[in-house]
């Protein structure tokens, strides 16, 4: 993973997670989408890493950002491009 790829942990019906991903998309920056909602399995290996339950779960590079809450607050504090290398 190099230091600006952008990883989201998703559920298909969660309002945060589409909120997190527009915000993305109007920034242009591509991100890898992982459904934890079909399999069991990578909603396990999103709460190990992130050591929360809660959708979404967000990475970029090897920062986890945390949830959309988080995300957003790094957009306010105009610390988000940075982090994004934009």
């Amino acid at each position: 993973m190099s230091a600006h790829d952008v990883v989201i942990y998703t559920t298909r019906i969660c309002p945060y997670c589409v909120a997190a991903k527009r915000l993305f998309d109007s920034k242009k920056v591509s991100y890898k989408e992982i459904r934890v909602d079909t399999e069991a399995d990578l909603r396990q290996e999103m709460m190990r890493k992130s050591g929360r339950q809660t959708v979404p779960q967000i990475w970029i590079g090897d920062t986890h950002v945390g949830g959309c809450d988080d995300l957003m607050a790094l957009e306010r504090a105009k610390k988000l491009d940075g982090m994004l290398g934009i």
